[in-house]
């Protein structure tokens, strides 16, 4: 069974306590800027692993210093639902290891 969709009042709430996150459109997402490649190589692979883990997967996108993250839960109708809050939730948790600027 689909996770249930948030609401929009929900989502906002949530991203509330997750810095640099936000809402844009029927996704969340969010971009790190990192001290060099490699720091964003290593946060990458960082979140491959928990996306793996929770078995959601954001549209990952990695650039020279950067990390960018969109998701949605497509099994839902390609809106926000819980699981995407959860991968948010866990990737700003490890973002401060990996030289977010």
């Amino acid at each position: 069974m689909p996770a249930a969709p948030l609401s929009q009042q929900e989502i906002e709430d949530r991203l509330g306590d997750l810095p640099g996150w936000s809402l844009e459109g029927d996704r969340i997402t969010c971009t790190y800027r990192l001290h060099s490649h490699f720091a964003a190589l290593g946060l990458t692979a960082h979140v491959a692993a928990i996306q793996d883990e929770l078995n959601h997967h954001s549209d990952l996108t990695l650039g020279y210093n950067t990390v960018s993250l969109s998701v949605n839960t497509h099994d839902a109708g390609d809106v926000v639902t819980e699981n995407d809050l959860k991968l948010a939730v866990r990737v700003a948790a490890i973002a401060d290891g990996h030289g977010v600027r």
